[in-house]
């Protein structure tokens, strides 16, 4: 029943999931600074998204739907930035050696690396944990200078390409299955 509150009581067993329980986890290439220190630093970001596609045949003016291959969207990383600009350093450090920006050239082709979300619970243990596979930092934006920007850190966004995700961690299922 639609207007019945323990109905929906009974279906939050758990009274829910937090979006501020997460940390982040990027293990760099052993060429590039660590970003140790980023599951602190790290304020916004997203579980992953994948989606499969379509291919649409036309039969006798009809169209018929098949699953197609399934593809990932971009990562996204919102930093906040210390004045040791320490993970801004490391993620520039990093997208250099994929191609330098003056020389056009790759330091090596060993740049793709592995990244972990967890979720936590409200009693602070892991709940969910996927794993980014084959991640490095596409966009690194800008960081905004302003004179009216006061009582509040500086912060950048960090887009990051990958190959797949799984789950690694938490709740039971292999949504992330291989």
């Amino acid at each position: 029943m639609a207007f019945n509150i323990n109905e929906i009581k009974s279906n939050f067993q758990f009274q829910g999931a937090r979006p501020t329980l997460f940390n982040v986890v990027i293990n760099a290439p052993g060429n590039v600074p660590s970003l140790a220190g980023i599951e602190f630093l790290a304020s916004a970001t997203s579980m992953p998204e994948s989606a499969l596609g379509n291919i649409a045949v036309p039969y006798f003016g009809r169209i018929v739907n098949f699953a197609g291959d399934r593809s990932y969207g971009s990562w996204n990383v919102q930093i906040m930035n210390d004045e040791d600009f320490r993970i801004r350093n490391a993620l520039e450090t990093w997208s250099d050696k994929i191609n330098a920006r003056v020389r056009n050239t790759r330091e090596s082709n060993d740049y793709k690396r592995t990244a972990v979300v967890s979720q936590y619970d409200k009693g602070g243990k892991i709940i969910r944990q996927y794993e980014f596979v084959g991640i490095y930092p596409a966009v690194i934006d800008p960081i905004g200078l302003s004179w009216a920007d006061q009582n509040q850190f500086e912060r950048f966004n960090a887009t990051f390409i990958y190959d797949y995700w799984r789950v690694i961690g938490g709740t039971t299922g292999n949504a992330g299955g291989e």
